[in-house]
């Protein structure tokens, strides 16, 4: 039994939809989109682009289907100018002034004008450089403005657009609209999960999980992790004489400081781990560079208009520091590091496994938690170590 059009859109928004559904990315969703609404539409190429009014310029997202030259299913930097396509800022906003719904049209490469504002555009021209015969372009819309646009286009040769596949277009970019919403909800809700609300760094969570990764492509390859804990020298006697407000932008400035010097090390990860506690990984850098990043960091630190410096602890497997299986090991060497170079003011990074088999801080790490009151703190994780 042949399937009617109906029943063969049907099954068309209910596959974009479930594909939408498995997007965990704006970028998939995107991805997810352009492919099905071609396959809906019957189309040669589809694409998504977004609207970035900053710039004033509509940004492809995606390319699917036969590409011409010099296009890229993931462009790295394909955009234009609005002002070239100006409907998505003139039309379609004249449009909802006037009560009237978003809604796709069509354009074909005969065309020497009469697009939906009165005015050829560009998008003729465009369709025939690549060899395209029409196209039908719908709105994205989010959260009531012009978010970009769906485009899908048939070969030259092929049987045009004709306006009920516009209106079939625009049913197809509200469910777009829809699954890339889901997708930046869950990419902020995961952002917000891992980011220090007062820096914009990492925070622990974003920590925990990079280095649980990190060790386990260690455990498997070999490759070397890193890990710098920072703690914040005279934080406290800033908040009591200068007030917290003061002591904030101190953990702000140092947080910018950590980020511009882990910039030396590719793929690093920079964090706020809580109070005046910071933390560097990296994972696959030299401890040499690693440690260059740092000694920078504190030499920076040690300038800041408020502040008395920092203490940096450097634990990496990629020195003399026995077996590291866990991330807690790593921690517990990491923090012994960074406590011994505070108990000696260092003005630079303590290294873990750096002076030889009897190195003090490797003994610290491997040492049961202090009791004393009188400790500053105690080395991180209260079990016996765990190499």
């Amino acid at each position: 039994m042949v399937e009617s059009t109906a029943d063969l859109r049907l099954r068309a928004v209910v596959e974009l939809a479930q594909a939408l559904a498995a997007a965990q990315t704006p970028r998939a969703a995107a991805r997810a989109g352009a492919r099905r609404a071609r396959l809906a539409m019957a189309g040669s190429f589809a694409a998504i682009s977004a609207w970035e009014r900053e710039t004033g310029r509509l940004r492809v997202l995606v390319n699917d289907g036969d590409l011409a030259p010099g296009e890229e299913a993931e462009p790295v930097d394909e955009s234009y100018s609005v002002h070239d396509f100006p409907e998505i800022a003139e039309f379609l906003h004249g449009t909802w002034a006037r009560g009237g719904e978003p809604h796709a049209w069509v354009e074909n490469s005969e065309a020497t004008g009469g697009s939906p504002g009165g005015g050829s555009w560009g998008r003729a021209a465009a369709l025939r450089r690549r060899g395209r015969g029409s196209c039908v372009v719908a709105p994205v819309v989010l959260h009531g403005r012009a978010w970009g646009e769906l485009y899908v286009a048939r070969r030259l040769g092929e049987e045009p657009f004709d306006r009920d596949d516009a209106d079939f277009a625009t049913v197809l970019a509200a469910l777009v609209s829809s699954g890339i919403a889901q997708t930046e909800r869950l990419a902020e809700v995961q952002r917000l999960a891992f980011t220090d609300q007062l820096t914009g760094l990492g925070n622990r969570r974003a920590v925990d999980a990079r280095l649980d990764e990190a060790l386990e492509e260690h455990r498997e390859q070999g490759t070397v992790v890193s890990l710098v804990v920072c703690d914040l020298n005279g934080l406290k006697k800033v908040n009591d004489r200068h007030g917290h407000a003061v002591g904030d932008r101190l953990l702000e400035r140092f947080g910018s400081l950590l980020s511009l010097c882990g910039a030396t090390l590719p793929g690093s990860l920079a964090a706020r781990l809580g109070g005046d506690e910071f933390c560097l990984v990296a994972v696959g850098q030299a401890p040499d560079d690693v440690i260059r990043a740092a000694d920078e960091l504190c030499v920076r630190a040690a300038e800041l208009d408020v502040g008395e410096g920092v203490a940096c602890g450097i634990a990496s497997t990629g020195e003399a520091i026995g077996t590291v299986r866990t991330a807690r090991r790593l921690f517990r060497l990491a923090d012994a590091a960074q406590y011994r170079a505070k108990a000696l003011r260092a003005v630079h990074p303590v290294v873990a496994g750096r002076e030889g088999p009897h190195d003090p801080v490797v003994s610290l790490a491997d040492s049961p938690p202090p009791t004393s009151a009188t400790e500053r703190r105690h080395i991180r994780g209260n079990h016996p170590p765990n190499p």
